[in-house]
């Protein structure tokens, strides 16, 4: 080789980016749309009995749902009077075109509603763990492991808080403890409480989460004021980006988050 040849070193592989994920909470009412205040005396009848309306709605959430990886559903309704013995979260997964999809029964009222949370998915999640939260019955945290390419796995939990304080900060406490447990999670829900909550940010800074963020409001939808709806992480998640989905189809706003694992880790 000439002496003159500059030579030149070789730089390191870059390591391949972790795996990206479309995360989505929605509280959708039943399917039930609300436009104002009053809504919630004039359609009170649609939270006893079906009505063609929530049909439409419903179609209209589905074509929604479709963009996103994992989406994690708060007063679904699994089959009643009220949705016509639909059961809403199989329905919005087979819109939507998620091959896999869970619904835990928190609270169920004979043949009149049966409220649930819901989980579509993209992924063929390990194992579902439907918890009861402390507090008044009603109120679930359905937990989903999925495995990935690092041996651990990853956590998402879906979860419907209560609207007392009180039951709420021992619920919290308990999801707190939950997702300690993972290194790589998600909690996502209807909270209903916003970032400005004490307890809320306390639990937040001890369990090291991240994601709570004052500016995306998505109570009520007709005119955001308030943002009781969440997607916390875990640290070794990297969030690029959240935003509040401007579709007013219940009385609550869906948020959207954007989240890569660590250089090289996947969803198996």
């Amino acid at each position: 080789m000439d002496s003159d040849t500059p030579k030149t070193t070789p730089r390191p592989a870059t390591p391949a980016a972790g795996e990206s994920l479309r995360l989505l909470s929605f509280n959708i009412q039943a399917g039930i749309q609300s436009k104002r205040y009053r809504d919630y005396v004039s359609n009170s009848w649609k939270h006893v009995l079906p009505h063609l309306e929530r049909q439409r709605n419903l179609a209209n959430i589905g074509a929604l749902l479709s963009g996103y990886d994992i989406v994690g559903l708060q007063e679904v309704d699994s089959g009643s009077l009220r949705s016509a013995f639909l059961h809403q979260t199989e329905y919005l997964a087979q819109l939507g075109g998620y091959p896999y999809w869970h619904s835990q029964i928190n609270r169920e009222l004979g043949m009149l509603a049966r409220h649930s949370n819901g989980v579509l998915s993209r992924h063929k999640p390990a194992s579902v763990t439907e918890h009861k939260l402390p507090g008044m019955p009603g109120r679930g945290a359905m937990l989903l492991e999925f495995p990935t390419s690092a041996g651990e796995p990853m956590a998402i939990c879906v979860v419907h808080l209560a609207l007392g304080w009180r039951a709420r900060r021992r619920q919290l406490d308990y999801l707190t403890e939950l997702m300690g447990r993972y290194r790589f999670a998600a909690m996502m829900g209807d909270f209903n409480c916003s970032s400005r909550s004490a307890t809320l940010r306390e639990v937040v800074a001890r369990a090291g989460l991240q994601g709570l963020d004052r500016e995306l409001k998505t109570f009520p939808s007709w005119q955001p004021r308030r943002n009781l709806d969440h997607i916390l992480v875990t640290s070794a998640l990297r969030i690029t980006d959240t935003r509040v989905v401007d579709y007013p189809l219940s009385d609550h706003l869906p948020i959207s988050m954007e989240i890569q694992l660590p250089a090289g880790v996947t969803v198996a």
